[in-house]
């Protein structure tokens, strides 16, 4: 679990789904508010409290982000004792929908164990201007191609991928909240022209 204050009334949290299977929970349980999920969100707000100081008073809006192969980011924010009026509210009613979409950037992701393979596809694309970013995290590595138009532009590109990494389901706002990002723009350019060897 981790617990992070963005705003004075507001604290990001992401729990793993090997946080929930220790707990005993299935991701799908999530939604359904029984004693184990209640149970959990009590000790988040305890580690949020401990943590960064976050003290849970009044009312609080709850939204949650489903990470698909990594786990769960839930946004707390406290919100005012008294509700607003007129347009205002409408828009507080629609922060207590913990279940509607996160919507991402248009990307294409793939997973490297190794950084070999990655230099290897960088290697391959030698000369290709590939609009793409490069992350670590926990000792992967992911290449993040803004748009599937990158991949219709550059026939080779997905054998290539494909070849020496996995597609990947790793959403780019989870990658740039934990992971590290080693390289932006034209990464695998980048990679190519500081890797290769001279001829």
């Amino acid at each position: 679990m981790k617990v992070e204050r963005i705003a004075r009334d507001k604290v990001r949290i992401f729990v793993s789904y090997e946080d929930l299977a220790l707990r005993g929970i299935d991701k799908d349980e999530l939604w359904r508010n029984g004693k184990k999920v209640q149970e959990l969100f009590w000790d988040m707000m305890e580690t949020a409290y401990s943590e960064v100081g976050f003290e849970v008073s009044g009312p609080i809006a709850v939204e949650a982000f489903t990470m698909p192969s990594e786990g769960v980011v839930i946004i707390v924010t406290r919100v005012p004792a008294v509700p607003p009026i007129g347009d205002e509210e409408e828009e507080l009613d629609e922060d207590y929908d913990d279940s509607y979409d996160f919507e991402q950037p248009q990307v294409t992701t793939f997973k490297f164990y190794d950084f070999e393979d990655v230099l290897r596809v960088a290697f391959a694309m030698n000369g290709e201007h590939i609009l793409c970013s490069l992350y670590a995290y926990e000792g992967n590595y992911y290449l993040v191609l803004n748009g599937e138009e990158e991949l219709d532009q550059n026939p080779n590109l997905h054998y290539v991928l494909t070849e020496y990494g996995d597609a990947s389901n790793t959403s780019l706002a989870f990658l740039q909240e934990y992971g590290k990002c080693v390289l932006t723009e034209q990464a695998l350019q980048q990679l190519n022209d500081k890797f290769a060897k001279p001829e």
